[in-house]
């Protein structure tokens, strides 16, 4: 990702150095400071410095008003959407989605989540290819919420080896619209720690992750959401792409 304007947080404070309670914590209270425009990003993306008393740290800022009409997805829903998706993440205890809040900022409401710095030494194209486990995991994770696009660009692996995934303003549609560049495991078993997940998954919707959706997105989005946990639960395996929607995103990377 591309700025407009070089940023200089000076010493900031990385993702990975604070933990998740604390990065939540920063991100809902701190004071946002605009730095510059992500320009490959097809919505308004802000590269912001954020900081408290205590903490300081870099952020991504989508205001509401900066995202474009879709034709699929009602107006005004993307910053929502991937905050529901960071929840729907944080139950599964994968670490999928970087800590992301739904917040006021300068250009108003909009989705604030916590910058992550990459290993730019990562090979985008293998990792895609590769059989990580973190991006069977991320399948999983992309099949619950119906995530229309997973590119190989919105993967953001660290050194350390683990792999976030970013921009899911797309997801839980009520109709299948999964396209992902993640289909190595179509139709192969779940792992067991899979389906742990998943049953833990379908609980929770039962209560309070079910009522955090439902502040984040429609009653009818959030049942189907259960549907499609209970359908990964009693196939057991991995989905097939569909055939009345492409399968892949464009452009792939």
């Amino acid at each position: 990702m591309t700025a407009e304007s070089e940023p200089n947080f000076g010493e900031v404070e990385e993702g990975s150095g604070l933990d998740e309670a604390a990065a939540l914590a920063l991100l809902r209270d701190g004071a946002l400071d605009v730095a510059g425009r992500l320009v490959e990003a097809t919505n308004m993306t802000l590269y912001c410095s954020i900081r408290d008393g205590r903490h300081q740290a870099a952020c991504v800022y989508k205001p509401v008003r900066g995202e474009r009409p879709l034709w699929d997805f009602p107006d005004g829903t993307l910053a929502a959407r991937e905050v529901a998706a960071y929840e729907v993440a944080a139950a599964t205890g994968w670490r999928i989605v970087p800590p992301t809040v739904y917040r006021d900022g300068p250009f108003g409401p909009g989705m604030v989540q916590l910058w992550i710095d990459t290993d730019p030494e990562v090979d985008l194209v293998g990792l895609v290819r590769s059989r990580n486990p973190g991006l069977r995991r991320m399948a999983v994770f992309d099949a619950v919420v119906n995530n229309a696009d997973r590119k190989g660009g919105h993967l953001l692996p660290l050194a350390e080896g683990h792999v976030y995934g970013v921009d899911h303003g797309v997801c839980f549609s009520e109709e299948d619209k999964l396209r992902t560049v993640l289909w190595q495991w179509r139709g192969k078993t779940l792992t067991r720690e899979a389906v742990t997940v998943l049953a833990k998954l379908e609980r929770d919707l039962d209560g309070r992750l079910g009522r955090r959706l439902r502040e984040l997105l429609t009653a009818r989005e959030v049942e189907a959401t259960w549907d499609r946990v209970r359908r990964l639960l009693a196939t057991g395996v991995h989905p097939f792409p569909s055939e009345d929607w492409p399968a892949i995103p464009w452009p792939p990377i």
